[in-house]
């Protein structure tokens, strides 16, 4: 073994040495029984990031620290070890929790906002469930209409319109899987929700298009008994498109189904349309 090899062989095995001398005065920390020592450890691991023997420690003295002045700063710390750690989840419940358990304590707003965004966090891609998304809403809410004058009102007015967008982006996707999937009911229910939820949308104009080609192609495809009312239906979309939007792109395709469709009520008479569609009887 040339001398190079040999003394990082010795620097390996005095590295390994040293860490397991960390870890085994971590162990008699923790297991020493002695909640003083295992606050102020605690407390020093917070503050050099070591987040998980932290949170470790801090498990083992909260019961203990009822009653006490620095249970409150040991819980809201506690929060942020999963925060830190990525375990947004728990963050958030244990931010809520100490809102609600410490109403006056200075640090509510910020647990407030922390709860608020640990679910942020949460917040998935828009082709997922939007569960996270909606309560991240929601928290950011709550703080704007609790904390009117908090300098973090902006910040979370911008964080809402972000997760509102990708809501948004979300019913979009949906209200097209529908109609790709031959579901037009559920693709002009969807649409027209989309304008309900989001009146300022950008995209009304070609989301109102979707919804005239989605009744219309409800109305072809039903059974007879379902079709005067369902072109009724899609001509009223029609004419409504073709009032707002006079000069869109969409505005021949749209036309023809406004004639289209009229035709189609037309050719009913009192006596009922002989020629039933042949279309799905949905």
């Amino acid at each position: 073994m040339n001398r190079a090899a040999y003394f990082g062989l010795i620097a390996s095995l005095l590295l390994a040495l040293a860490g397991a001398g960390c870890k085994s005065e971590f162990e008699k920390i923790r297991a020493s029984g002695d909640n003083e020592s295992i606050y102020k450890e605690a407390m020093k691991f917070y503050e050099e990031g070591e987040f998980q023997k932290a949170q470790t420690l801090f498990e083992l003295v909260i019961g203990s620290f009822r009653g006490r002045p620095e249970l409150e700063d040991i819980y809201f710390k506690y929060a942020y070890t999963y925060y830190y750690l990525e375990k947004y989840v728990l963050a958030a419940y244990y931010f809520k929790n100490f809102s609600n358990t410490f109403p006056t304590n200075p640090l509510r707003q910020e647990a407030d906002f922390m709860t608020a965004y640990s679910n942020y966090r949460l917040s998935p891609s828009f082709r997922l469930d939007q569960t996270y998304t909606q309560s991240a809403i929601d928290e950011f809410q709550l703080f704007v209409n609790t904390y009117p004058e908090s300098e973090r009102v902006e910040e979370c007015n911008l964080l809402i319109d972000q997760l509102r967008q990708k809501l948004e982006r979300k019913a979009y996707a949906t209200g097209e899987l529908y109609f790709d999937l031959r579901q037009y009911q559920a693709a002009t229910q969807t649409f027209e929700n989309l304008l309900k939820d989001f009146p300022e949308t950008d995209n009304s104009e070609y989301i109102r298009y979707m919804i005239v080609r989605s009744a219309f192609l409800l109305a072809d495809n039903s059974i007879f008994e379902k079709q005067r009312e369902r072109y009724q239906t899609a001509l009223d979309y029609a004419t409504d498109f073709l009032e707002k939007y006079q000069d869109s792109k969409y505005l021949s395709e749209v036309q023809t189904i406004f004639d289209q469709s009229s035709n189609k009520l037309n050719s009913f008479t009192d006596g009922g349309y002989k020629n039933q569609s042949a279309g799905a009887g949905s």
